[in-house]
Parts: structure tokens; C-alpha cells; sequence
């Protein structure tokens, strides 16, 4: 296709860093794991036994990437953080196996999924769906991407946050309810997964709010750290 044949300029694709290489990941869709550890699923007032994953999407355009600030939305005043291992796919499909599921796994990031909690709270009392509260602009802060080439796929490491120097969040990937290749074999039976498709595969307990020039750091063990200002 020629540019002339828009009716305006396309936006830029969405790219994500990846470690070590000059080469860019371009991110197709980004999915999240509801609820995928139980000490956060019961501090959200649900049952923590393993019950079938659930899923909400953000849009690729809400990625803000490594060293920039996390600028504080608009219509909420109950902001939190969620920090994350997030897997990105180098190959897509439906109805993935799972005991071949990591052969689709292009390498990992550290993510935080960031919520307007009191609109998702409105939201969970009237049965409406989860975007306004997950989907809006910078809600999802993301790392480079460290490939699995070189790390393999952890299935342990520390998960945790701190904000303005204090740890709020600590958990470990062995604590997932849902594992890697069960969450891609699953979502894959509800979406045709593609090549650039990121997961944020779930948050530990002790999520909560910030405020503006709160500065967050966190990270996942082996894998990497993000840093974000709230601005």
C-alpha cells in the first residue's frame, strides 16, 4: 500500500525493545490474566481455588515504554498498579497444545497493568465490561523484551514493586494459578493468536493506588525492571 492511499497518515505501529538485538517487536494485541494469583484474587474478594482463566484486553497504543513517565488519567481519582510478567509471542495460532504451547513464547517483559479501580468497581456492580477502567491511554507501562533464547521460560522469580522506595508487592512466578502454557493453550481456544500478541500474565497481592509524583520500580526476577513516574 501507498501512503497516499489513506485518507489520513496511519498511526505508527506499536513496538516494543527487545535486549541485546536492533531489531523491533511489533505488538499486535495485548491480553490480561484476571485474578492469576490467589493471594490477589483474595484480596479482591473472590475465591482463590483454580477456576477457568478469564481474560480483558488493552489496546497496543496504551503501552508506554521503558523511561517515560505514566501521566495520571483522566475520570478517576483511585488509580493502582498491578506488576506483571508479561510473555511475548513470536508465533500465533488457535487450539494450541499445551505441552507445545512455549514453542509459540518469543521471550518475556515486566509490565504493570495499570486501573482506574473505581471505575472498574462501578463496572463489577452493574455486569458492564472492564475497558474504561483497563484500556485507557498509558495504562500498560512495559519493558524491553529479554528473548527466551537467551533466558529459556522462567517458571520462578520474585514479581515485586516498590513505590517511592517502599515494597508494596511480592510474590513469585511459581504462584500462578494459571502457568504459562496453560494461559496461551487456553486463550487460544477463545482467539487466533498472532505473532506480536502479548500476555500480562497476572499480579500478585498488594496492589493499590498512587499519586502524582509517586515513582514506581518493580520488576520480575531474571527477566527485568520498569521505572515509571506518575506525572
Amino acid at each position: 500500500m501507498q501512503k497516499d492511499q489513506f485518507v489520513f497518515d496511519p498511526l505508527p505501529q506499536p513496538v516494543l525493545q527487545v535486549v541485546g538485538s536492533e531489531k523491533l517487536f511489533p505488538v499486535h494485541r495485548i491480553y490480561c490474566v484476571g485474578r492469576n494469583y490467589a493471594d490477589h484474587a483474595i484480596e479482591m474478594g473472590h475465591d482463590p481455588n483454580r477456576e477457568p482463566p478469564f481474560f480483558f484486553q488493552k489496546n497496543p497504543d496504551c503501552l508506554v515504554t521503558e523511561g517515560q513517565d505514566f501521566p495520571y488519567p483522566s475520570a478517576t481519582n483511585d488509580v493502582h498498579f498491578e506488576m506483571e510478567m508479561v510473555v511475548a509471542l513470536g508465533k500465533g495460532g488457535a487450539d494450541i497444545n499445551v505441552d507445545r504451547a512455549l514453542e509459540h513464547v518469543f521471550g518475556y517483559a515486566v509490565g504493570l497493568d495499570m486501573t482506574r479501580r473505581d471505575l472498574q468497581g462501578e463496572a463489577k456492580k452493574l455486569g458492564r465490561p472492564w475497558e474504561v477502567a483497563k484500556a485507557f491511554e498509558a495504562s500498560a507501562p512495559c519493558s524491553a523484551i529479554l528473548p527466551a533464547s537467551s533466558i529459556g521460560h522462567p517458571a520462578k522469580g520474585a514479581v515485586w514493586l516498590t513505590v517511592n522506595g517502599t515494597e508494596r508487592q511480592r510474590g513469585d512466578l511459581d504462584q500462578l494459578i494459571w502457568k504459562v502454557p496453560e494461559t496461551i493453550s487456553y486463550l487460544s481456544t477463545l482467539f487466533t493468536l498472532q505473532p506480536g500478541d502479548l500476555i500480562f500474565t497476572g499480579t500478585p497481592a498488594g496492589v493499590g493506588a498512587v499519586l502524582r509524583g509517586d515513582e514506581m520500580f518493580g520488576g520480575v526476577d531474571g527477566i527485568g525492571e520498569i521505572r515509571a513516574r506518575v506525572v
